[in-house]
């Protein structure tokens, strides 16, 4: 593998789930330097230990529903590793639900806080050190819903367009301070889970996470410096 991101510091939201340990994967082949969030510590370390040996990657609690808690983290990597370089974004969720005229306040604050709520926090928290390091790059996860609105899923598809959005609004804010900003619109993503939900459908036609990771890494990437703003779909045949 290249080592373009050899000592550069990738920190991982959501590392501890299907696309967070592929990304975290990618990033370790590239000689990056890795702090890999999660909400369990435990779960996480299994992702730092199943990396390669010679990997740098530390394992970080965090609630990213919780401000103090995210900023206490991002302050903490910034000490033990000096900076940060890219912030990769993947902690997210999804659930179906009622009609809308049926859906109750915490049905949509769930969905608007852990997909909306969590990268407004985590942004916050990293672009003053981006601004002071002089640039970075943060990548986004939203969803095809973002663009395509369904039905019985109105609190995900609203938080995935106010991802898609804040994603447009701070690379507006930050392009001329050398800070990209991007999001992806995955769709169906081949994980246990989504096959176990839906054991007849063509597996094939799926998006594997390690082709969200190459997209993610290019963002992250030199040869993405002049993309930002972008909401890129991946769909694969889904």
């Amino acid at each position: 593998m290249d080592n373009e991101f050899k000592n550069k510091v990738i920190v991982v939201t959501g590392a501890a789930g299907n696309l967070g340990r592929a990304l975290a994967v990618a990033f370790a082949q590239r000689g990056a330097r890795i702090a890999l969030l999660d909400l369990n510590e435990q779960t996480t370390q299994a992702v730092v230990d199943d990396l390669p040996q010679d990997a740098d990657a530390t394992a970080y609690a965090v609630n990213l529903l919780e401000a103090a808690s995210v900023n206490q983290t991002l302050q903490a990597i910034v000490h033990d590793f000096g900076h940060i370089d890219v912030l990769a974004n993947i902690a997210g969720g999804f659930t179906m639900g009622p009609l809308i005229q049926d859906t109750g306040d915490r049905d949509w604050e769930f969905m608007m806080n852990l997909n909306a709520r969590s990268i407004f926090y985590t942004c916050r928290a990293a672009i003053p050190n981006m601004l002071a390091n002089g640039g970075g790059r943060i990548i986004n996860v939203s969803a095809r819903a973002a663009v395509e609105g369904k039905g019985r899923m109105g609190p995900y598809c609203a938080s995935k367009a106010a991802v898609k959005t804040l994603t447009e609004s701070l690379a507006a804010e930050n392009k001329f301070d050398n800070i990209n900003v991007n999001c992806i619109l995955p769709g169906t993503i081949d994980t246990p889970q989504n096959r176990d939900a839906m054991p007849d459908a063509n597996f094939s036609n799926w998006v594997p996470p390690e082709a969200l990771a190459d997209v993610v890494v290019f963002l992250a990437s030199e040869a993405a410096r002049c993309v930002t703003g972008a909401a890129i779909p991946v769909y694969g045949k889904s």
